[in-house]
Order: structure tokens, then sequence, then C-alpha cells
């Protein structure tokens, strides 16, 4: 744990832009996302399954969206980050920075939606290196949590995958979509990034894919080693 003696908080997250080899992340813009988010990434009305444990009513078109993604952002100060396939141009997906904390040093990465151009690829694995990198690096964040609905897998699924530790359920944290939602909660810490980042990026070397782009090792597997050979 760092020395806290002479602690002054850090800066409040701002929309950023950050290169990665496979992804482009940018701020979200209105004019230039929304059509992209909605019609590229998302499929149209195909999102309301695709952000079922999401707490908002589902969408009846893009003006719902529209309405809702402004709102989160005026009203709850979510910073919103998209994502560009940088072999296509194409937007692919999206997660937001948000409840930051500057004074403590906290900030959860939460409204995330990725469109089926991120599966079976880097792409996802990337954006979210991306992510926690600024958090830690740029922002100097203590503390990086994921929190989703306990009954939504995948997002548990992925947030085990890219090393967030699992810290329990919130029991009867939220009404959702007009019932009970229990929250899994999630978190990485600076003490442990150091480990993530290598992880991540031996993970995203070129030479940890084959021809046909598929991973010759599982980023847990890794991590694995790599806290072994930390502990010896």
């Amino acid at each position: 744990m760092r020395d806290l003696s002479d602690w002054k908080g850090c800066p409040a997250p701002k929309p950023v832009i950050i290169e990665g080899r496979y992804v482009r992340i940018e701020p979200y813009d209105r004019a230039m996302h929304l059509q992209a988010l909605w019609n590229e990434a998302f499929g149209g009305m195909a999102i309301n399954p695709l952000l079922k444990y999401f707490s908002q009513d589902d969408f009846s078109g893009i003006e719902d969206f529209d309405a809702w993604l402004s709102g989160v952002q005026q009203k709850s100060g979510w910073i919103t980050e998209v994502f560009r396939d940088k072999a296509t141009g194409k937007i692919v997906g999206m997660a937001n920075y948000m409840r930051a904390d500057p004074a403590n040093g906290v900030v959860e990465v939460g409204g995330v939606a990725h469109g089926a151009a991120m599966a079976r690829s880097p792409l996802s694995t990337e954006a979210h290196y991306l992510m926690a990198r600024h958090v830690f690096e740029d922002l100097g964040y203590r503390r990086y949590e994921w929190k989703c609905h306990s009954e939504n897998q995948p997002s548990r699924t992925t947030a085990a995958r890219l090393g967030f530790t699992f810290e329990g359920i919130f029991r009867q944290h939220m009404v959702s979509k007009r019932a009970n939602r229990d929250t899994a909660w999630y978190s990485m810490i600076d003490s442990e990034w150091p480990l993530l980042k290598a992880a991540f990026e031996r993970w995203l070397s070129a030479d940890n894919f084959d021809g046909q782009g598929r991973q010759k090792r599982r980023l847990e597997e890794i991590r694995e080693e790599l806290a072994t050979k930390e502990q010896t």
C-alpha cells in the first residue's frame, strides 16, 4: 500500500483519447458517434437484449438511446468513451468512467457495451487495459471498480478474466427494470496494477496470436504465471 501521509487526492476523469495497437478510445461526441453506436456497434434495436442488465427501460428507438446517454452524462457525470477498431475504422463499443471519487482515488468503469465486432478479438481486452492504465498511471487512482447485476454472468466472467477481484454481493442494491438487483462488486487496486499491466501487455503482444488472430495463451494463464514468479 502506498504512503498516504501526503495524499492530496486525484484529478477527476475527463474525456480522453487513448491510442492502442488495435483500438482507439475516443470521447463520445454526439454528432460523430450516436448513429455509429446505434447502427454499427449495437445493431439498432438489437441493443435491448445486449443491454439486458442495464437499469434503464428498453429503448424504442435511437431517440430513447440518445436521451438516456445524454442524461447519464449530464445528470450522473458519466464520462463516455467509445471504442474504434483501428483496422476497420468502425465504432464497436463503449464504456464509461463513472461514480468518480477523486478525494479517495476511486472510480468505476461501467455502462460497458461491446458490439459483436469486439467478440473473439483483442479489441475488448486492449480497450479495458488502456482505460485501466489511464486511471492508475495518468490520474493516480488507488482503486478501479467494476460492478454488474449478479445474474449477468458474461460481465462477471469478463471482470474476472481482466483481473478484477470479486469482493462480494450487495444484496437489494438497486431496483432495475422494476425488479430487484443484487450487485456483484469487483475491483483492481494500485498495488496490483504492475502485475496486471505486465500480463495485459504480454497477452496483447503480436507473438501471442497465430496467423488467424487466435490467442496462443490465455490472459489468466499469463497472469497466474507472473504471480507465481513474483512469489518465488
